[in-house]
C-alpha cells in the first residue's frame, strides 16, 4: 500500500484512475434527490480530469418503480429505511429514471464525460440498489470495474462526485477490498449527511474509511 499523501501536486501515473460517481442532474439542486453543492464541483471535476490517462464514469439508471424508491413502498416515506433480501436499505425519492433529464450528466462536468474511457450504468436491476462503481448492494453482482482497471493495470483509485458518505464511499471501500488504493478527494464530492444515531452517514463513513485504510483528503 502506498502510503504517501496524495496531492493534486503530486505526478499522476498510468496506474492511476479517476472514478467520477455519478455526476448526473438529479443528485444536483433542482434535481429529484439534490445534494446540497452538487452543482459546485462538476466544473472542477471536468478540469481535473485532463490530468488522468484512465476515467471512468458511473451513471445511476434505475427503471421506473425500482424497489429502492420509496412510492414503490405503499405508506413509506424517501428517507426511511426498510430491510431487503440483500440488508437493510434507505428508500429514497424516486431518481435517475432511465431515460429523464434527471438522469442525464450535469453540462459543467461534460469534459470529464468526453475523457471517459468507460461508462458503468448502475441500479438497472429492479430489486436491488447499486451504490458502488464495483459492485450492487447485494455485494455479490460486480459491474465489471476491477476486471477492466486491472487490465489497465491501475493501482491507485482516485474518487470525485456524488455523494461522499454514499456511492462515493462504497465505491472506494470497495476498491479497497478489491485490492486497489483508494482516494477521495473531498473539495470533489459532496455528502448527502442524513443523520443516525450517534452522528450522521459522514461520521460512519469515515469512520469505515479510516479501518479500510481509505485517503479522505
Amino acid at each position: 500500500m502506498d502510503k504517501r499523501p496524495f496531492t493534486l501536486d503530486e505526478a499522476i501515473t498510468e496506474a492511476d484512475a479517476l472514478i467520477v460517481v455519478d455526476p448526473q442532474i438529479d443528485f444536483c439542486p433542482g434535481g429529484q434527490l439534490p445534494v446540497a453543492g452538487g452543482d459546485e464541483i462538476m466544473a472542477g471535476i471536468g478540469r481535473l480530469a485532463a490530468r488522468f490517462r484512465h476515467v471512468v464514469v458511473t451513471q445511476d439508471w434505475h427503471p421506473a418503480g425500482h424497489l429502492s424508491f420509496a412510492s414503490s413502498h405503499a405508506g413509506r416515506r424517501p428517507f426511511e429505511s426498510i430491510t431487503m433480501p440483500y440488508g437493510e436499505q434507505v428508500l429514497w425519492p424516486d431518481h435517475c429514471i432511465q431515460g429523464t433529464s434527471g438522469a442525464e450528466f450535469h453540462p459543467a462536468v461534460q469534459a470529464a464525460i468526453d475523457r471517459a474511457d468507460l461508462i458503468i450504468r448502475k441500479g438497472q436491476a429492479p430489486q436491488v440498489d447499486s451504490y458502488s462503481a464495483f459492485f450492487e448492494n447485494d455485494k455479490r453482482t460486480r459491474t465489471g470495474l476491477s476486471g477492466y482497471l486491472r487490465d489497465k493495470q491501475v493501482r491507485r483509485c482516485v474518487f470525485v462526485g456524488l455523494a461522499y458518505d454514499f456511492c462515493v464511499g462504497w465505491s472506494a471501500l470497495d476498491a479497497r477490498a478489491e485490492g486497489f488504493d483508494a482516494v477521495i478527494l473531498k473539495d470533489h464530492t459532496r455528502a448527502i449527511a442524513m443523520p443516525i444515531s450517534g452522528g450522521t452517514t459522514v461520521d460512519a463513513a469515515e469512520a469505515q474509511f479510516r479501518a479500510a485504510d481509505v485517503r479522505s483528503l
